[in-house]
């Protein structure tokens, strides 16, 4: 690194603007505990924008997880390739989900390889209800194409590569998910009403609102 690369913040460090979201004041869960929501899947799955209006439907508070990478990191995610590769971007990675996966009635937003790590699914299992965000490889093309800050799709065939990412992945999407849902080209209001049905009906959530809230730790 020469003295004009931007410097990251030391592993470990904690912006104090984003430590701790704050929830929502007032108003009712609609799912009756304080597990915190996960959504996985693919770049261009629709994680964030999803997210946004489940947490607004919710009642619960919205986290980025790339955006809080890079908040505590100080520089954007591309940034963190070119200076510490995807090797040091997914450790970066562990340790803000580990954090962010601790905090209760929030709905998480996960970067589409933070299922790559064991311990990132372990703890995504454990500490909340998770939900998959599914969308063909057409699908996800259309939406990522002209997406300059995905430095995983900056080859020469971004589209092959988005099918290999998917292939990879998807086994381990299942592998975690509480409830598998199809993006499509449906309406971001119906694609949120349908996970907030399926979420208020999925086995996990009837056990939990049958006996209790028990620690989101493993």
């Amino acid at each position: 690194m020469n003295e004009a690369d931007p410097q990251l913040a030391p592993e470990g460090h904690d912006s104090p603007a984003h430590a701790t979201p704050q929830l929502p004041s007032g108003g009712v869960d609609l799912l009756g505990h304080d597990h915190p929501v996960f959504l996985v899947g693919m770049m261009g799955a629709g994680k964030t924008t999803v997210g946004k209006n489940l947490a607004k439907m919710l009642n619960r508070e919205f986290v980025d997880l790339d955006h809080e990478l890079e908040a505590r990191c100080g520089v954007r995610i591309p940034t963190i390739f070119e200076i510490e590769g995807e090797e040091g971007f997914r450790k970066r990675e562990c340790q803000v989900l580990e954090a962010c996966t601790r905090t209760p009635r929030i709905v998480l937003a996960t970067g589409g390889g933070a299922v790559l790590a064991p311990i990132n699914r372990q703890l995504l299992k454990a500490r909340g209800i998770v939900v998959y965000l599914r969308a063909g490889v057409d699908e996800l093309y259309r939406r990522t194409s002209r997406d300059r800050n995905r430095p995983l799709l900056s080859t020469p065939d971004p589209k092959g590569t988005l099918r290999h990412l998917l292939q990879q992945r998807e086994p381990l999407y299942r592998e975690v998910a509480d409830l598998t849902v199809e993006t499509g080209t449906t309406s971001v209001t119906n694609l949120v009403t349908v996970v907030v049905d399926q979420l208020r009906t999925s086995p996990k959530i009837v056990w939990l609102q049958e006996n209790g809230n028990p620690p989101c730790t493993p």
